[in-house]
């Protein structure tokens, strides 16, 4: 992923104006080291941080088209860049970019083009004949992006916040599948599919179609001009994607370049659960896999600057960032420049514990809805900002526009977690690629429980963030919370502690307002707190605050201590499954 800032419509042209924008545009370069570009033409700035990851030699940003009357800087990854270039058979490209179809399908189509780029994106288009200018984000967000205004009646627009917090008025997120539009004057949704309206689909689940649109989603998300591999943590999503790579690697250009052997990748504490799974998947499926480990005390020296990268003050961002970020480095570190990864299967078919309380189909498909909505400011925000901060690019199949569209579409009832009937989390991803002939997974990594990254990683990573915020924020700190911090009062010393660096780093009331908030419950909605009286009292993002659902859930006695940051975390005896297709030593007869 790169970086991209523009200033548009400025009352000021000067060389200092020039200047400080080339300033704020290095706030960006973490995002991309490879080379930086801008476009000056009248009250307009275009500035640009690449991260090269096709067509290395000549692609650099901005992008123009033949007579450079349109400019054009983009985050992202355009995967049917080839369909649309014969399409535009009548243009000359100037580049190999994949982006730089964006310049000549704006001369063909005017601002009505977005749904056809089948990738994900955030860009900044400028128009010198008459002055205009577009700003647009892909369907869900998965690349980060932020809109500003001056004083002076500018618009700004960066990837991340550090870029225009200290120049702007008032500054917030840019709505994922939104187009700005100086002509119109405002926002407008481009995005608009039939979920979005949360309405009950009723389409009959089938296997093979569902296999076939997530195998499409990765094999797209192979074109890669740099070295690449998988982030693997051995839970069912990330294994997944290594397995269908792993499979269909042979024979692309990637291959071609870099070799057949899929390189793979995770990090945890020693003896963590991630560690041993991953490297049993890594096995079977013949990868070249490279283990990281990492100490709680190495997580914690970290946390500064994981805020400061991700932006945000939400406790479980935070947590599942940090390895994240450590992990980003050590790949980075050997020559690596892109992965692919597993974020948002969870929120498409209602993988995290909680959903196991749903009490019928129509609140299960409306909240994995709202999951979706949400995801670029949770998993999205997390998965590129922890990796864009070393320049290493994070792509992920499960957010395929095509592959959504697919999958919610499927009858929520084929979603929904019925042990009566041996059906657990994902059980409908689990059956898609349940072929015993020609197996993708061994069969107790396919029907293995969900872990939260943060606690996949080795559980004394979150008690030992417990344990170091309760040094730093006392209970006097605490009483006073709500008037310290009125927006989105921390209750836990945790959550406390990441808004103190949080506010450090970016004081604007504005910026405190990008953060969401509100209760949540091993990652769930507000709304779904309502499906059990106990979450109530266990108000923690954790995958083991589903008590009654995780096989090492926290202890329900202790869940307000823990909510209070104190004392020690006790795990309850591991929690009999339902159903045969799992892991031999997790079978109880009933």
């Amino acid at each position: 992923m790169c970086g991209i800032l523009a200033v548009l419509g400025c009352s000021d042209d000067s060389q200092a104006k020039r200047f400080r924008v080339l300033e704020l545009s290095r706030r960006l370069k973490h995002r991309g080291p490879d080379w930086s570009g801008l476009f000056h033409h009248g009250d307009c700035y275009l500035s640009h941080q690449r991260l090269a990851i096709i067509d290395p030699a000549s692609g650099d940003q901005p992008l123009y088209n033949e007579d450079q009357s349109i400019a054009v800087t983009v985050n992202g990854e355009i995967y049917n860049h080839e369909v649309l270039r014969t399409q535009l058979s009548n243009h000359n490209f100037r580049t190999g970019s994949d982006c730089e179809v964006i310049a000549h399908l704006y001369e063909e189509h005017g601002e009505d083009f977005i749904d056809m780029l089948d990738g994900v994106f955030s860009f900044v288009l400028h128009d010198s004949k008459d002055n205009s200018f577009i700003v647009a984000r892909d369907a869900i967000g998965v690349t980060p992006l932020y809109i500003g205004w001056g004083l002076d009646g500018s618009v700004w627009i960066s990837s991340e916040m550090k870029g225009l917090n200290d120049d702007c008025e008032h500054f917030e997120l840019f709505p994922p599948g939104h187009l700005y539009s100086s002509k119109q004057g405002g926002l407008r949704r481009w995005y608009n599919p039939i979920w979005f309206a949360e309405s009950i689909p009723s389409s009959p689940f089938d296997p093979l179609v569902l296999r076939k649109a997530f195998e499409n989603a990765v094999i797209k998300r192979l074109m890669t001009d740099v070295p690449f591999g998988v982030l693997l943590s051995g839970g069912l999503d990330s294994s997944l994607v290594a397995s269908v790579t792993a499979r269909h690697l042979a024979g692309t250009k990637a291959a071609k370049q870099w070799g057949s052997q899929l390189h793979t990748f995770c990090i945890g504490l020693h003896g963590s659960p991630d560690l041993k799974a991953a490297k049993e998947v890594a096995e079977y499926l013949g990868t070249f896999h490279h283990e990281f480990h990492f100490s709680v005390q190495d997580g914690i020296d970290a946390i500064e600057d994981v805020i400061y990268h991700v932006e945000t003050y939400d406790v479980t961002t935070i947590r599942a960032s940090t390895p994240m970020f450590l992990m980003s480095r050590k790949i980075k570190a050997l020559g690596v420049k892109m992965v692919l990864s597993g974020e948002g299967s969870d929120e498409i078919f209602g993988g995290y514990l909680y959903f196991h309380k749903a009490p019928n189909k129509e609140e299960f498909h409306r909240e994995t809805c709202q999951k979706i909505k949400a995801l670029h400011q949770y998993d999205c925000l997390r998965a590129n900002k922890a990796t864009s901060a070393w320049g290493l690019e994070v792509r992920v199949p499960f957010l395929d526009k095509e592959f959504i569209k697919v999958a919610m579409s499927i009858d929520p009832e084929w979603k929904m977690i019925k042990p009566d009937l041996e059906r657990i989390e994902k059980w409908v991803v689990r059956k898609a690629f349940d072929d015993a002939e020609n197996p993708y997974l061994p069969k107790h990594i396919l029907y293995r429980q969900k872990e939260q990254f943060s606690d996949g990683v080795g559980y004394s990573w979150i008690d030992g963030l417990k344990a170091h915020a309760a040094e730093h924020v006392t209970d006097k700190m605490m009483l006073n919370a709500e008037h310290i911090f009125p927006h989105n009062t921390p209750n836990t010393k945790e959550a406390y502690y990441y808004r103190m660096v949080f506010e450090r780093f970016f004081p604007q009331n504005s910026a405190r307002l990008t953060v969401p908030g509100g209760p949540s419950v091993a990652c769930s909605t507000a709304k779904a707190i309502e499906w059990d009286a106990q979450w109530s009292k266990n108000l923690d993002p954790s995958g083991r605050a589903a008590l009654g659902v995780h096989l090492s859930a926290y202890d329900p006695q202790e869940s307000i201590t823990l909510a209070a940051g104190k004392g020690s975390t006790k795990v309850i005896n591991k929690k009999p499954r339902m159903g045969n297709n799992v892991a031999p030593e997790l079978i109880v007869n009933s």
